[in-house]
């Protein structure tokens, strides 16, 4: 028994372990050995998540497509009687056009009037309204823009639903409906009742909202600098195919900042922005990488 006792001694002093002293709690186990047993769990656990991940995208991580967040911000929809209408109007990507209509009872929650230079100055109406965070980022371009030595003046923002029932119903007077389709939104569907949307015009301009606004030093300052606001031109020249209105060089849509930079960057209208998103949605849904 002595012997064993002074062999245990001596192992111990030697700097070898037993099991039972781990048990007990006294010594802890040899961090490389804690370590390695711990990097094994993770890896296998990575693996799996990797494995699933390849599964559900067809080998391809979709999530590092810059366009993947926006799956999420698609319009959502509820149809009747015919009519594609907007169950999510509060989305600042909230897409509204001839396809998708808002309700008749739709109106933003969070209108403020931004403090920039107006062309009925003072006045309180509706359309000097904007939804708050586009409000913001309006001010901030007119700002930037005002630093550059040019005055931008905001004509028309938020037009409500019975407002835009009043435009259309004269441009129909004096058009005709066929025509008036072409330059106003029917009730319902027209960004305005979004409170995302601003007319802007300049003095030189007599305020008015003309094509010959793109071109003047205003025009072209807003197509190359509104994108960092957060802004588009929302009715592109040559893409009235796909937008179904005539160019208007005066209309800007807040849609974000990571959003309109994509689209700016790639040309597009929101209509062919939300056409790639859902090619990439069917991507993943199909599990095909291409």
């Amino acid at each position: 028994m002595m012997h064993f006792i002074s062999f245990m001694i001596a192992l111990s002093l030697a700097g070898f372990h037993t099991s039972a002293d781990y048990l007990a709690g006294d010594i802890e186990k040899p961090a490389a050995e804690t370590e390695t047993a711990k990097t094994d769990t993770n890896t296998e656990a990575e693996k799996e998540t990797e494995t699933k991940t390849e599964k559900e995208t067809g080998g391809k991580d979709y999530q590092n497509d810059p366009l993947y967040p926006y799956i999420a911000q698609q319009n959502k929809l509820e149809e009747k009687d015919g009519v594609q209408y907007i169950t999510n109007p509060e989305n600042i990507l909230v897409l509204a056009n001839k396809e998708y209509s808002l309700q008749s009872t739709y109106s933003p929650p969070d209108l403020v009037r931004p403090n920039v230079t107006f062309s009925f100055g003072d006045a309180q109406v509706e359309k000097a309204q904007m939804r708050k965070e586009a409000g913001s980022q309006l001010e901030a371009m007119f700002t930037a823009a005002k630093q550059d030595g040019l005055t931008l003046y905001a004509v028309s923002g938020y037009r409500s639903y019975k407002r835009q029932q009043e435009v259309f119903s004269a441009e129909v007077a004096a058009k005709g409906e066929a025509k008036a389709k072409e330059a106003v939104a029917v009730p319902g569907t027209s960004e305005h009742q979004t409170g995302l949307a601003m007319d802007i015009s300049s003095r030189d301009q007599g305020f008015n909202l003309t094509e010959a606004f793109g071109e003047t030093p205003e025009g072209q300052w807003l197509q190359k600098n509104a994108h960092n606001y957060g802004f588009i031109l929302r009715y592109m020249k040559g893409k009235e195919a796909v937008t179904q209105y005539q160019y208007e060089s005066w209309h800007y849509r807040y849609v974000g900042k990571d959003a309109a930079t994509i689209i700016y960057e790639n040309d597009w209208t929101l209509e062919e922005f939300f056409q790639h998103v859902q090619a990439l949605q069917k991507k993943i849904d199909g599990g095909t990488a291409k």
